[in-house]
């Protein structure tokens, strides 16, 4: 298990921490904007950078002081840091536990058929899973990788998702992962924490930071475009009546009548149907709409429906067989429903 308590660096133009974290035997994701602490955080866990003030501990024993080499923990950055004079094998094998197992790793990595070559020769993404090899055959009792995937094509990655979640799980140790993609870190991670400014905004479970984020930058960056203010009109007994514009809706989310809330629901939650199919919706959160605009993003449409009754546009991700079915050119009439359990309330 990791510890960090109260971990703190201040640098001429920001300030890092206080930052607490607790890493049991599991895959920690870690998002955030550029600039926010992410490699800070692993670099003052590794011993890279001394901390001002803090404390760091691996399974009950404190590492403040010790040198990187004597800390048992696996650093992976994205440029690999290999030795460029010796080939791959030689690379994951220089501090491997059991030299048996670079085959193994080797294979799960897609990176046998390059074992005999030198960095120099190979491109961005094999150096970064020769760098992730050569890291696991040391058998750390902690692994920090930052951005290990990012230079890899998108086919690779996500093969290489499912395998590391399973790979990492294996290994029952506290892995921190830093990414900023966050299909990456949905895929990896058993928790989610978001960086900003130096500081821990959210963390849990990656279903929880994006369906139910406690702040409005922990929205917009997770994806929940649809952030509306809005006013609590009635609390019942399990529904909560909202007001936003002239609009509206009924969630299970209970806050108190009449105080005003940010409403946050997730593009992939918004249902959108044709308007022929209006008779057959009972949903009190239903309307109708017309398509601004949408933008094919390979796997799914992102749609924008501004509505007919209020001044408010919600934006929707639909799978490709969906949009084929629907008359998605911009202009097109729509309805849309909200599903009272979708809608998450930021107070």
């Amino acid at each position: 298990m990791l510890d960090v308590t109260s971990l703190t660096k201040t640098y001429d133009t920001f300030d890092f921490g206080p930052v607490d974290l607790t890493v049991d035997d599991e895959v920690l994701s870690i998002l955030g904007p550029s600039g926010s602490g992410k490699t800070t955080l692993l670099s003052l866990i590794a011993g890279i950078l001394d901390p001002d003030g803090g404390a760091i501990s691996l399974n009950g024993e404190h590492l403040d002081g010790r040198p990187l080499q004597e800390r048992r923990t696996g650093l992976v950055f994205q440029d690999g840091a290999l030795f460029p004079h010796m080939t791959a094998r030689e690379n994951i094998g220089y501090a491997a536990t059991d030299r048996e197992r670079i085959a193994e790793f080797a294979s799960l990595l897609e990176i046998a058929d390059v074992l005999d070559r030198r960095p120099p020769t190979l491109s961005g993404g094999e150096q970064q899973r020769v760098a992730l090899a050569r890291t696991l055959a040391a058998d750390p009792d902690l692994l920090l990788l930052d951005e290990p995937l990012a230079s890899l094509d998108a086919p690779i990655r996500r093969r290489l998702r499912r395998e590391l979640h399973t790979l990492f799980t294996s290994l029952e140790i506290p892995v921190i992962y830093v990414t900023h993609d966050q299909r990456t870190a949905t895929a990896l991670g058993d928790r989610t924490a978001i960086f900003r400014d130096g500081a821990i905004e959210q963390v849990g479970s990656p279903m929880a930071v994006i369906n139910r984020p406690t702040t409005r930058f922990v929205a917009r960056f997770t994806g929940n475009e649809n952030l509306f203010e809005a006013t609590v009109v009635e609390q019942r007994e399990d529904t909560t009546l909202l007001r936003v514009s002239n609009v509206r809706l009924q969630a299970t989310a209970a806050a108190a009548a009449g105080t005003g809330v940010t409403l946050c629901i997730h593009p992939s939650r918004v249902q959108m149907h044709a308007p022929s199919g209006s008779d057959d919706l009972h949903c009190e959160n239903t309307a109708s709409g017309t398509i601004d605009q949408w933008l094919n993003e390979g796997d799914e449409y992102r749609v924008e429906v501004a509505l007919d009754d209020a001044p408010i546009t919600l934006t929707t991700t639909i799978r490709p067989s969906s949009f084929d079915q629907l008359p998605l050119e911009a202009g097109s009439s729509v309805r849309v429903t909200i599903p009272p359990d979708a809608i998450h309330l930021i107070k």
